[in-house]
């Protein structure tokens, strides 16, 4: 019955942030609206930025407080060298770097509603000069080279729940193989595809609204993704919490994989 009970809580976990979801996706159109009548419909890409920035600023205490009781503080705090932060956001990771490792940060933050309170947590975290902020995504392999960002230049590499939103997340996984030095770390903290098929039928069906209202996904093969980006030394040392909560629709991958050195 306790197991029955926990699947089933589970299982509708997904509905308090899809309100929110809900919410900051008819807030955005309607400011939008109002402040650009009709046009405000060829800017789409921008609301549906502005939608989820809202979304997230909201929920992010609560996503602070999930991170800190999690494996997160360890995994970032584990960075060092040149670093690059995908997807800082708010920059809730920024505080938990390791100073004394931390030769550079770059955080690349492809939605540009994120950028003006990411520069502000830099500023509060005292790492002006030592973190930069790029607005791109990793993908823009033109504007990463305009900060010396190149194949092989990159020590460590910060994944916190960024894979679920990437458009094209194999080639990302790819890429950043391909920007981390020989023995470069990839730290990474996601969720994934459920194991458990009848927690996998519900992921999969919470995922269209989810996917649609938040503008990530809750059910891919985060694992196959980083295990076919490259050639990494210590491939079996991804750990997940699946086993401890097989019905979680969002179970968590994590781990500090090392890329191969070349031949």
């Amino acid at each position: 019955m306790m197991n029955f009970r926990a699947r089933l809580s589970s299982y509708i976990e997904p509905i308090q942030p899809l309100k929110f979801a809900v919410w900051a996706l008819y807030v955005t159109i309607r400011d939008a609206i109002r402040a650009q009548g009709v046009k405000a419909i060829a800017g789409a890409g921008k609301w549906r930025h502005d939608a989820f920035s809202l979304w997230f600023r909201t929920l992010s205490p609560h996503f602070i407080r999930m991170e800190r009781a999690s494996e997160v503080p360890r995994l970032v705090a584990s960075a060092e060298g040149t670093i690059l932060e995908l997807g800082p956001g708010l920059g809730n990771q920024i505080p938990v770097f390791d100073r004394a490792k931390v030769g550079h940060i770059y955080g690349i933050e492809i939605n540009g509603s994120f950028i003006p309170d990411l520069k502000n947590q830099v500023t509060e975290c005292g790492l002006d000069g030592k973190y930069t902020v790029i607005h791109c995504g990793v993908e823009d392999a033109d504007v990463l080279e305009e900060h010396g960002i190149k194949p092989g230049t990159i020590d460590s590499i910060v994944s916190i729940q960024v894979f679920c939103s990437a458009a094209q997340p194999d080639a990302v996984a790819k890429e950043m193989y391909r920007l981390l030095k020989p023995g470069g770390k990839l730290i990474f903290w996601e969720h994934h595809k459920c194991q458990d098929f009848v927690t996998r039928i519900f992921q999969n069906l919470w995922n269209i609204s989810w996917s649609f209202l938040v503008g990530c996904e809750i059910n891919r093969d985060i694992m196959s993704m980083l295990k076919s980006a490259g050639a990494w030394k210590n491939i079996d040392a991804i750990e997940t919490n699946e086993q401890k909560r097989p019905w979680g629709l969002m179970p968590r991958s994590w781990g500090v994989l090392v890329k191969a050195d070349e031949n």
